[in-house]
């Protein structure tokens, strides 16, 4: 079983920065891809950065230049570094794991092939 927590959310200007970060614990392995999502009042779930085991990261358009997404494996907890940020991207955020070991998979940031979810933490972004 693998259990995630997300912290670092709250209000913050547009223009600031935040980080969001995930703890991880239970079976946690060095192969498993992570990633963050966030869902806005309304809209559908969307994939916002994923790291692949080897490092490799992305990011949805949106955020690229913006949000940086890392982990610290020695302290399993995941990190979405937000910097310039704006109303739009006012969301409940969310860490996912995925276990199945599909690249692809990973790094397209699909809902549905992330098995693992936190509860989420709320971040808004005023004008």
């Amino acid at each position: 079983q693998v259990q995630l927590v997300e912290s670092g959310g709250g209000p913050v200007q547009a223009g600031g920065s935040l980080r969001l970060s995930c703890a991880a614990s239970g079976n946690i392995y060095s192969n498993y891809c992570m990633g963050w999502f966030r869902q806005a009042p309304g809209r559908e779930r969307e994939g916002v950065a994923s790291i692949a085991p080897d490092g490799i990261t992305t990011y949805a358009d949106s955020v690229k230049g913006r949000f940086t997404i890392s982990q610290e494996n020695a302290k399993n907890t995941l990190y979405l570094q937000m910097n310039s940020l704006t109303p739009e991207d006012t969301a409940v955020y969310y860490c996912a794991a995925m276990t199945t070991g599909n690249r692809w998979s990973c790094l397209s940031r699909r809902r549905t092939d992330f098995a693992y979810w936190g509860q989420g933490t709320q971040v808004t972004v005023s004008s």
